[in-house]
């Protein structure tokens, strides 16, 4: 066959089946062209969930009207001119192609005002075809008009969705547009139907407020990390706060939201410990840094980065998510960061403990599913054993007092309170500042007995055994060169081997704790990731889940008849622990019941 130029046309329609996948994909991109050119106020027109038209208006700088024929060509752009803007991209968009692309498969119109300019032009692309300019009536700013999306591609429109399903998508792209940039004001209509309005917004916490909801900010952490140029902030839900679905993870790189492995392996390796298994936690965060450290030139779409330092940023995120879940003791209420008055972040009480409205009904599909603890069954010996020392390390109710409405007279009242009883030997009832604190006994010991073998994990050297006969185990020349790069890392954690061939390791000594494991599965999956991420928690995480099953065995179960220093030994415990506002398998430990609450549930001062 022979080589021939394509047409135009078709090249325009091949590139826009990169850009453009669906009705979202030209409001995402419309809108990102409003925000370059610094509108303060976008709106979004839709009929037929986005394929009848969209329409974007805004009031913008606009296009000098001999720019506009120039728009509608691909690789013609206003925001980079050269290599080095290239790699330090601080626009949205900055390809020249989504224009273009867009009015290769619609009825396309465009038409735009600039400050000085006595009036508008306008533009019209029908199937590619581009009329000349006129002039138009149009204040400042620009209007996009497109109309029967892939109206000439019809094997691209029969792979549109419904109506309802087109429109989900762009809703959530506008929400999460709207969320990074709450200096401007955002309108959706549908059919003549306003669906959605946001108005300018002081700060990102009133913008989540107005787009998540009142509880989101109620039960989440607010964060902010400075380290090695990298500057994380934003809101993390409290792991008793997670969903049954990804709906609401928002992660923006100099405010571009992005789905990254990097950043979701992080995320999901600092939330380990805390979640409950098939829950997703919530999340928005905002990672700013040097542009000329991520490329966001992987993708037409822009959906996709890549990191200079992957490592650097996977662990940055890391430790600054694990940090601050650690800080989740049961009854601390967390402090919010000081952003000073001018901070985009503005005012938002956090709180670390549950409200009864959220936990009756958020708890309710979590304990539906069921947890791994064994929180029933005869009380035994060993239990008691292994808790009865820390009865008598842990700081306790003094004995003098007789009841805690003496104690509450105290100056400093614990966060926990003091125990008034034991419901059904299974709950700690205890009375604190704010009214009720509910503990679920099993629990709190098992996430107190876990914290504690960490440390004492962590205060010294792994036991390990000598093998008798070596393991031999063959990998691939990347694992293989990845094992010998981290020997030092994996004798840390008591795995010493020796490189006998390109692909192949002989492993001579192994943690005690895996003695029973499969250990040639567990190290294929460490140094899968040692090439991936540069970094692997395997081990730790496979040691951390038998001592988790270890201290969900010893700690005190169900019917143990506790004392009212036992118990108040536990909350003291608690208020110390890290993690502590839930046990190992991510259920809550501890519910608070305000007096609002309590008098709401009896309808007093009504």
């Amino acid at each position: 066959m022979a080589i021939r130029q394509l047409p135009e046309q078709l090249i325009n329609q091949i590139a826009a089946g990169e850009v453009i996948e669906r009705p979202a994909s030209v409001v995402k991109e419309l809108v990102e062209n409003a925000l370059d050119a610094g509108a303060g106020l976008i709106e979004v027109e839709l009929e037929a969930g986005g394929v009848k038209l969209v329409r974007v208006r805004d009031d913008g700088g606009g296009i000098a009207a001999d720019e506009l024929p120039l728009a509608l060509t691909r690789h013609a752009t206003s925001k980079i001119s050269s290599l080095d803007e290239l790699e330090s991209v601080r626009s949205m968009g900055f390809r020249g192609e989504a224009l273009p692309s867009i009015a290769s498969v619609s009825q396309f119109r465009i038409v735009s005002r600039q400050p000085d300019a006595e009036f508008a032009h306008m533009v019209e692309a029908d199937n590619g075809r581009m009329s000349a300019i006129k002039p138009a009536q149009h204040p400042v700013g620009t209007t996009v008009e497109m109309r029967e999306l892939f109206f000439n591609v019809p094997a691209r429109r029969k792979f549109l969705k419904s109506e309802r399903t087109e429109l989900g998508h762009i809703e959530d792209g506008l929400r999460a547009m709207a969320l990074a940039r709450p200096e401007v004001g955002i309108v959706l209509r549908h059919g003549g139907r306003e669906l959605m309005r946001c108005g300018r917004a002081e700060s990102i916490a009133e913008r989540v407020d107005r787009l998540l909801g009142e509880s989101f900010l109620e039960q989440s952490l607010r964060i902010e990390h400075h380290a090695a140029g990298l500057h994380l902030q934003g809101f993390v839900g409290l792991p008793t706060a997670a969903r049954s679905s990804a709906d609401r993870q928002y992660f923006f790189v100099n405010r571009r939201l992005v789905r990254d492995r990097v950043i979701a392996h992080a995320v999901k390796q600092a939330y380990a410990d805390v979640l409950f298994h098939g829950r997703y936690p919530s999340f928005v965060l905002f990672l700013d840094l040097d542009p000329t450290s991520v490329d966001v030139n992987v993708h037409p779409a822009k959906a996709e980065v890549r990191f200079r330092e992957q490592r650097m940023v996977h662990d940055f995120l890391f430790r600054s998510l694990h940090e601050a879940l650690a800080q989740t003791r049961a009854g601390q209420v967390a402090a919010p960061a000081n952003l000073g008055p001018a901070g985009r972040f503005g005012p938002a009480p956090v709180q670390s403990s549950l409200r009864v409205q959220d936990s009756l009904q958020s708890f309710a599909a979590l304990y539906g599913q069921g947890h791994s603890s064994d929180t029933s069954g005869p009380e035994r010996p060993a239990a008691f054993t292994t808790f009865a020392p820390s009865m008598r390390s842990a700081p306790m109710f003094p004995e003098p007092a007789a009841s805690a409405d003496q104690a509450m007279d105290e100056p400093d009242i614990p966060p926990m309170g003091y125990a008034l009883a034991q419901l059904h030997g299974v709950y700690i009832l205890a009375q604190n500042a704010a009214g009720l604190a509910l503990v679920d006994m099993h629990a709190a010991h098992e996430r107190i007995t876990y914290e504690r073998m960490k440390a004492e994990r962590a205060s010294g050297c792994l036991p390990s055994q000598q093998l008798l006969v070596p393991i031999v185990l063959t990998l691939g020349s990347r694992e293989a060169d990845a094992a010998e790069a981290h020997a030092a890392d994996l004798a840390a954690l008591g795995i010493e081997f020796t490189r006998s061939a390109v692909d192949r390791i002989l492993v001579r000594r192994i943690p005690v704790a895996l003695s029973e494991a499969n250990v040639e599965a567990l190290l294929h999956d460490v140094l899968a990731e040692y090439v991936e991420h540069e970094k692997s928690r395997k081990l730790e995480e496979f040691q951390n889940e038998l001592l988790a099953t270890m201290a969900c065995h010893a700690a005190i179960r169900a019917n143990r008849r506790l004392s009212i220093v036992e118990m108040n030994a536990i909350l003291r415990q608690m208020e110390a622990t890290e993690r502590s506002g839930q046990c190992n398998h991510g259920r809550p430990t501890w519910v608070q019941l305000g007096m609002q609450d309590l008098d709401r549930l009896f309808l007093r001062g009504r």
